[in-house]
């Protein structure tokens, strides 16, 4: 059983070790840190003295994910732009041993289980990089849903241009799932 609860700076630890090369560790953390690799002390200043890079106080809620084992995922929960009727998850990441087991899934439901109930937010988005298929499809089978965009949002990483798709998740689709 998998479940939910506010980050400690010990978490860090265990988090960044997932991250074994710099592609794995841009498609979690895209281009908020400087470097790779980056230590539970880079960690922890961005989260806890940074707020996250959240301009507004109280608008910054990283998250982690256990169960019996441990520390097996992590998110990041945050309000879009002082809206507080919409949150934006980010930074997710599951322990590299166990991917591919519905882990993801089941993290990002009780994220959206902490939007909507408890925050109760009216909307939930979420963006992935269009090379990070795997995360979509995830997001995807919680029921998140592809946005149009007027016009593409890119983050250049490694040279390339790295295409973000925008996804997200209104209180009454959450409700009928």
């Amino acid at each position: 059983m998998i479940g939910l609860r506010p980050y400690k700076p010990s978490d860090a630890k265990t988090i960044i070790s997932w991250c074994k090369d710099e592609e794995t560790f841009r498609k979690w953390t895209s281009d908020r840190y400087e470097h790779f690799p980056i230590t539970e002390s880079d960690m922890n200043y961005k989260y806890i003295e940074c707020n996250g890079d959240c301009v507004e106080k109280d608008n910054f809620y990283p998250m982690t994910a256990f169960d019996e084992s441990g520390i097996v995922g992590h998110l990041i929960i945050r309000y879009v732009n002082g809206n507080r009727n919409i949150l934006r998850l980010g930074f997710v990441i599951v322990d590299d041993t166990k991917r591919g087991r519905g882990y993801g899934k089941i993290m990002i439901k009780l994220a959206l289980k902490y939007a909507f109930e408890i925050f109760n937010a009216e909307k939930v988005t979420i963006g992935v990089f269009e090379n990070n298929m795997t995360a979509y499809y995830c997001y995807k089978s919680a029921g998140f849903k592809g946005v149009i965009m007027e016009n593409d949002i890119i983050c250049e990483l490694f040279g390339e241009k790295w295409k973000i798709l925008e996804l997200e998740l209104n209180r009454e689709d959450y409700e009928n799932i």
